[in-house]
Parts: C-alpha cells; structure tokens; sequence
C-alpha cells in the first residue's frame, strides 16, 4: 500500500466543549485534512512542540523520552499511522538503534508529540486518508475565510462526536487582557507548569499577531 506524506496544520478545540481537542494533519501533496481527536496532555505536549517559545523549565514525559533516546543512541526515523478501527487510529515508531531497525506500537497522539521532538517525517497510508481524511470541495471564488469556517464545523461536530476519558475544564476568557499581560500571564503560567492554560493563553497571542 502507498503511504502519504503529512504534515501538522495545527490543533483545535472545541468552543462549545472544553477539554475536547483535534490535532489536524494535513496530506503534504493535496487538500484533505486527517483530524484526530486527542486528550489535552497529549494536545499540551504537541503544542509546546510547536511553539518554540514555550520552554517547560522541566521535561515533560515526551522530552524525557526524547533525552533518553539520545543517551542511548536511538533514532527516530519515522511514524507510520497504520490502522483505524471504529473511529481510533493505530500507529507505529519506527527506531534504529545501532543500525537495527524497531517497529514499536504507540498511541497516534504519542508517536506525533515524539516526531516532533525527533524531526521524524509522519505518514499514513492513502486507504485510511481516503476513509477518513476531509476533503472540502470549494471553488476558485470561494474565500479563504469561508473554507476555514466549514472546516471549523467540521472539526467541531467531530469534537462534540468523540468520547474523552478527562472531563472538560473551564476555560478563562483572555480576550479582555493586553497583550503585555498575555506574556505575563504565560510566563507565570509556564513557570507552574500549566501548559493547558499556557495553551490557551498563546493561542489568544497567535490570534493577535
């Protein structure tokens, strides 16, 4: 089977439900989007991948792996989504270790948080992309804003859909804060070790740039 190329768009949440979260993939060489619905450590863990300018001041547990890895001198060379059954997808970590290849068995969400952390390429094969990858139809007229909007319900009806094993937390409203008090707040919130609320807090910032 062929597999495909992906790469991380981003991570969304719900914004009728708290503590529901997306990480959306997207196909490196086409449209569709490949959403998969994952618990808020997980989210915490591949958000502060992403954003190079939250800086835990300990390890977290994916960064611990990631530092033990390299003390024993294994390699992440790719992650490979490999099944998805009744709505969960499975996913394999492929490691080598003084030049002896290691398929291991992981929960998407992990294997994604140490990809990123390896600068491991992430794949998945195209039948599960054609199964349930999203691909929106649009005209060459249509808006940017419109087609993010339908993705947005898309993903949001997809949230409201999914069991999480956590139950949702309050959320703060931070639209009323400056942005000199957004960096404060996240230095703190950092500093405690509160990545969700650190989440939420440059997500605000991202949307003011």
């Amino acid at each position: 089977m062929s597999l495909v190329k992906l790469n991380i768009k981003g991570i969304s949440y719900s914004q009728t439900q708290n503590g529901a979260y997306a990480l959306i993939l997207s196909e490196e060489e086409g449209e569709r989007k490949l959403p998969i619905v994952i618990g808020a450590f997980e989210a915490q863990s591949i958000a502060i991948a992403l954003e190079k300018e939250i800086k835990p001041p300990r390890p977290l547990t994916h960064d611990l792996f990631k530092n033990f890895s390299d003390r024993f001198g294994i390699i992440v060379k790719q992650v490979i989504i490999h099944k998805l059954v009744d709505g969960v997808f499975y996913s394999s970590i492929i490691c080598e270790r003084d030049e002896i290849e290691e398929i291991i068995d992981a929960r998407t969400s992990d294997a994604i948080a140490l990809a990123l952390r390896f600068n491991a390429p992430i794949f998945t094969y195209k039948a599960i992309l054609d199964k349930a990858g999203i691909y929106l139809k649009t005209s060459k007229k249509k808006k940017k804003e419109d087609i993010s909007k339908k993705e947005d319900i898309v993903i949001e009806e997809l949230l409201l859909g999914s069991d999480k094993e956590s139950a949702p937390s309050k959320t703060e409203d931070y639209t009323t804060y400056s942005k000199r008090e957004l960096n404060e707040m996240l230095d703190q919130a950092v500093a405690s070790e509160d990545y969700e609320k650190a989440a939420h807090i440059r997500d605000e910032i991202s949307k003011r740039k």
